[in-house]
């Protein structure tokens, strides 16, 4: 007995279907995606340094004075309340000391006078705002005032 195989056939794929699937997800992607403008067409100026008309005398070098309640004194000026670690005034100064020495072409240095009494703490403190302003020449006094 023979059997007979049916003839098969072929499958039709659905084009329009597949068509109109990329296209809604062409859409998709266009409505999302964001332009993003390159930076030189923003026509920024940045400022720059501007020299000097006249010489400004600047002090050979900042004494900040810590006596041994915790007050940081800075050329004879209260900065900050004892009990903050952070001396943000203190930096702030310093940073535009630096800038200053920076702009005249001088090295920005700093003397710390800590009474005896001094906590060893409040003195890196001194010493952690003189970091942060990027001063490297500190150096210690000590002795009666």
């Amino acid at each position: 007995m023979k059997q007979r195989i049916p003839e098969q056939q072929e499958p039709d794929l659905d084009v329009a279907s597949l068509i109109d699937m990329t296209f809604l997800l062409l859409i998709y992607f266009i409505c999302t995606c964001s332009l993003i403008t390159p930076e030189a067409d923003l026509g920024i100026r940045l400022p720059g340094m501007v020299a000097q008309a006249t010489s400004v005398d600047m002090p050979d070098e900042q004494i900040i004075e810590i006596r041994k309640d915790g007050n940081v004194l800075l050329n004879s000026r209260e900065f900050d309340k004892p009990s903050s670690q952070a001396l943000p005034e203190l930096m702030t100064t310093l940073l535009r000391y630096k800038a200053a020495s920076d702009a005249a072409k001088n090295e920005a240095m700093v003397t710390i006078w800590a009474d005896d009494d001094t906590p060893h703490q409040r003195v890196i403190d001194v010493m952690n705002a003189c970091a942060a302003a990027k001063i490297k020449n500190v150096s210690f006094a000590g002795g009666q005032e």
